[in-house]
């Protein structure tokens, strides 16, 4: 199967030239190094208003170790947002949560898939090409 075929198939995946499938999650993991958790994470964030993290814990049924190890990745690349919380005055300032606007990190992601593409034409060019054949 060439690159060409490669094609949706059932629950919003890619099959792969292989003959594998992958998705969102594995498309994320490969680029980034995102796990699963990480990934969950930032879909539940995709949907509607920004969250704490209790909130993401009982959406998610994941403990509160690994959503703030998520949440952390995920601001440290850019893909989601920390918003302090109004109104809340006595203690520590609560944080909610957001992922980046859809369209920038849409376009981000594709960009970045397209420059792994480039790069990735570089490689093979250079491996097969530059190869002395004597």
């Amino acid at each position: 199967m060439s690159l060409e075929k490669t094609e949706l198939s059932a629950e919003n995946r890619i099959r792969l030239p292989s003959g594998k499938d992958a998705g969102l999650a594995d498309v994320l993991a490969f680029c980034y190094g995102l796990s699963e958790t990480d990934v969950q994470v930032l879909m539940d964030l995709m949907k509607g208003d920004a969250k704490g993290t209790e909130e993401l814990e009982s959406e998610l049924k994941l403990s509160k170790a690994s959503i703030n190890r998520s949440l952390n990745k995920l601001l440290e690349m850019e893909f989601a947002m920390r918003i302090k919380e109004s109104g809340n005055k006595a203690g520590r300032p609560r944080y909610l949560y957001k992922a980046r606007d859809y369209k920038e990190l849409k376009e981000r992601i594709m960009s970045d898939i397209e420059g792994c593409g480039n790069a990735m034409e570089k490689l093979v060019e250079k491996s097969f090409l530059d190869k002395d054949l004597s």
